[in-house]
């Protein structure tokens, strides 16, 4: 088998041969035409987080966002409506928003003065009578929408295709992880106010994508950080830990740390916290949910959760993953913020400077073993990256998902497994073998 499907269309066929039960092919991270398939098959057909009601507050606020390389507008209307817009003029294709965020209804174009309302309908062109006056215009295109936009719990997606699984069919078991976040605001709503830190690195967002619940490495590659820090969350990591890897389905998966959290049962253990430095905040959760129930939400905690293709939670931050090129992802990183609860939230801020910050270590780190993934793959042997471990030891939970210890790959195989689906949706005739022939493991 060819090692990599070089500038050629690739075919289903070849991809199937490609991922496998317990390992992956090297060229699905380096291979350009393999890139451009996962745009078109998945980037511009399924649901991808693009970002969050909070972001543009009042009517006519805007912001910048992206679906992998395309840029997008979030815009808000006159009645509150949430829209996406294609940021591409009609006329002859300019950007016509340059600003990160603002606060408009609407938007011209550098070019040729063309106006756009920021619900994308064109509301006048300059020297009207080339295309034949007002009546004219009437004829001409606005700006492009996103065919589809759903909201669930503040958090705003978007979808390139006009039809296809609804937003609530491609969340899944991933809704209820949302709540869970939502619910540590007294207010239960989750903000998105910290403002965002942009780090590029010249790898494959799949490599991003395996790395956000990838339990194997916390111990390793983070083990500076945790070490100046005196965190403890690196044993959280371990043969010894309670914690677990969980397959949600649709490419989705969790590092479920909340058996640990319980098995300490301290409210805010989960963000290192003490109860004493943010007494507002847990008063308020406490007379909110009551005792019981405000505790048992402060000490299960946030989730850490990756909703396939591009939304990561990691329990005091999250993360957005556009892909840029085969080897060029952008990680778009902030700070979670809770409603009401500002004790809380200055204190998030503070721990996300330090983790995923210009200087954050935490992220440094990740991004480093990124870059040299991806030199790594660009060699020519061994082809294959291995997925198999934990594979003989899962097993299913009460809700019927399938579950790994916490260092186990249970995670990165079940995002393979929709990967292709994705990719190739009729299944193949026949199963695949683990070995491909000609190729050395």
């Amino acid at each position: 088998m060819t090692t990599t499907l070089g500038s050629s269309r690739p075919t289903p066929e070849g991809l199937r041969g490609l991922v496998q039960p317990d390992r992956v092919h090297g060229s699905l991270y380096t291979d350009p035409a393999i890139f451009a398939a996962e745009l078109e098959r998945i980037w511009y057909s399924t649901w991808v987080y693009v970002g969050h009601v909070s972001e543009i507050p009042r009517p006519k606020d805007y912001v910048r966002k992206t679906i992998g390389p395309q840029q997008i507008v979030m815009t808000r209307d006159t009645d509150g409506g949430v829209h996406l817009l294609q940021n591409r003029c009609a006329h002859r294709g300019n950007l016509v928003c340059e600003a990160d965020r603002g606060h408009s209804g609407s938007f011209r174009c550098p070019y040729h003065g063309w106006t756009f309302s920021n619900t994308g309908d064109l509301l006048g062109a300059p020297f009207n009578q080339g295309y034949g006056g007002r009546e004219g215009l009437k004829e001409l295109g606005g700006l492009a929408t996103v065919p589809r936009v759903g909201i669930y719990r503040g958090f705003v997606f978007g979808s390139l295709a006009a039809e296809g699984p609804t937003l609530e069919e491609h969340l899944g078991a991933a809704a209820e992880r949302l709540d869970r976040l939502a619910r540590l605001s007294p207010e239960g709503e989750v903000e998105l106010t910290a403002g965002f830190v942009q780090h590029e690195v010249e790898a494959n967002w799949k490599m991003l994508v395996e790395n956000e619940t990838d339990g194997y490495h916390p111990q390793f590659v983070h083990s500076s950080i945790f070490s100046i820090s005196g965190s403890s969350i690196g044993d959280l990591y371990s043969d010894k830990s309670t914690a677990v890897t969980r397959a949600l389905g649709g490419g989705h998966s969790e590092n479920d740390l909340a058996p640990e959290f319980r098995r300490l049962g301290v409210p805010m253990g989960w963000a290192g916290t003490p109860e004493s430095k943010i007494p507002d905040y847990v008063a308020q959760m406490r007379d909110v949910y009551g005792t019981e129930t405000g505790d048992e939400i402060m000490i299960n905690g946030s989730p850490h959760i990756m909703i396939f293709p591009n939304l990561f939670v990691a329990e005091i931050q999250l993360f957005s993953i556009q892909p840029l090129a085969v080897n060029r992802t952008v990680q778009h990183v902030t700070a979670i913020q809770f409603k009401g609860a500002p004790d809380l939230n200055r204190r998030l801020v503070t721990q996300c400077v330090g983790s995923v910050g210009p200087a954050g270590m935490l992220l440094a780190d990740d991004a480093e073993m990124y870059e040299r993934n991806q030199r790594g793959v660009e060699q020519l042997r061994p082809e294959w990256l291995d997925l198999r471990r934990g594979l003989g030891r899962e097993t299913t939970d009460d809700d019927g998902y399938t579950i790994g210890t916490a260092t186990d790959e249970t995670s990165m195989r079940s995002m393979w497994s929709h990967y292709l689906t994705l990719m190739d949706p009729q299944p193949a005739t026949a199963p695949q073998e683990s070995t491909v022939e000609g190729a050395q493991a």
